[in-house]
């Protein structure tokens, strides 16, 4: 009785919760570490900022519609990097009782909102490429190249600082955003030159037109990949019966069945799925469940919940399936 008042009267052990900022921190080849997402964020927006600004001006002073689609999608590029740092903000608060996954998805929901603002906008440049095709207005060539090689400087500075690889899609949406606007910078520039030498004023609509259709594309792109992990669909690279496979590889497996792979977040991927062991001790089972766990980590897998099980192979298993095993498993 004694014994089991002690036990009673202990103190409850802490949950143990997942850090979110193990994600998000990344090293280079040196062993450093890179400026944090939320500081590469706030210098891009305080660059957008200024680009907008000074391609609103110059697209109103030279009338060229290629410099204002190209400072409206500066805007979203403004918008996206602002929802982006908010984003990044909340991704970084640990998991609770609201969020035992953690708060990694709200990158994502940025992600699909960013990658539809890109689509929007498009559609818009598109409607007054038309316009200006009908009826093409006269156009200040000399102020709208020099705006534009400002634009172009600007946006290169922005990819810079936003780096490259991400694995992050919220950040990556961002730094989509800026490397469509540098591309129509270097759109804007060459029909400037075009109109400058030529006097071929269709050019501006025509390069309008071009960066309206690479905005589709990387938004396109943007709006997939956040969709697949909502859907909850198989990471890309990651297929069930490899997976399965894999597992029954492990010395002791008998069977694996009812096997899940989801993402939780950009590049997180996780597991579940039933393993089937003969009838042995807890601690053997034990240290086949963590020889599943070490396979699934070289695989990518770092979040997985394995159940153990002691019963004859089930005629649904999937690794029973691709082995010929037959036998009926009653519930």
């Amino acid at each position: 009785m004694q014994y089991l008042e002690e036990n009673m009267n202990t103190r409850p052990i802490p949950v143990q919760r997942a850090d979110p900022s193990f994600y998000n921190k990344k090293m280079d080849s040196n062993g450093h570490q890179h400026p944090s997402p939320e500081k590469r964020l706030i210098w891009s927006l305080a660059v957008t900022i200024v680009i907008l600004l000074g391609e609103v001006i110059g697209g109103i002073l030279s009338n060229s519609l290629a410099l204002l689609s190209d400072a409206g999608h500066v805007l979203t590029d403004a918008f996206a990097l602002g929802l982006s740092l908010l984003a990044a903000m909340i991704m970084k608060r640990p998991s609770d009782y609201r969020a035992t996954y953690g708060y990694q998805r709200i990158g994502l929901l940025a992600a699909l909102i960013n990658g539809s603002s890109l689509i929007a906008i498009a559609f818009f440049i598109f409607i007054e490429t038309y316009r200006r095709l009908m009826s093409p207005p006269e156009i200040n060539s000399s102020l709208m190249l020099f705006v534009a090689t400002a634009g172009l400087l600007g946006n290169i500075l922005m990819a810079w600082i936003l780096g490259r690889g991400h694995k992050d899609l919220n950040l990556k949406s961002a730094w989509l955003h800026v490397l469509g606007d540098t591309i129509s910078s270097a759109g804007v520039i060459i029909a400037g030159i075009i109109i400058k030498f030529t006097g071929w004023v269709l050019a501006d609509p025509i390069a309008s037109g071009l960066v309206a259709i690479m905005i589709i594309f990387g938004g396109g792109r943007v709006i997939k990949e956040a969709l697949w992990v909502f859907l909850e669909l198989s990471p890309l690279g990651l297929h069930v019966e490899d997976v399965s496979a894999l597992i029954s590889g492990v010395p002791g497996v008998t069977c694996v069945h009812d096997v899940h792979i989801w993402s939780i977040g950009h590049g997180i991927p996780a597991f579940s799925g039933h393993v089937q062991v003969a009838d042995q001790k807890i601690s053997e089972a034990d240290r086949i469940r963590q020889q599943i766990e070490e396979r699934l980590a070289l695989r990518g897998i770092r979040h997985s919940v394995i159940q153990m099980e002691c019963a004859e192979c089930g005629a649904d298993g999937l690794y029973c399936r691709m082995n010929g095993f037959h036998e009926i498993h009653r519930h």
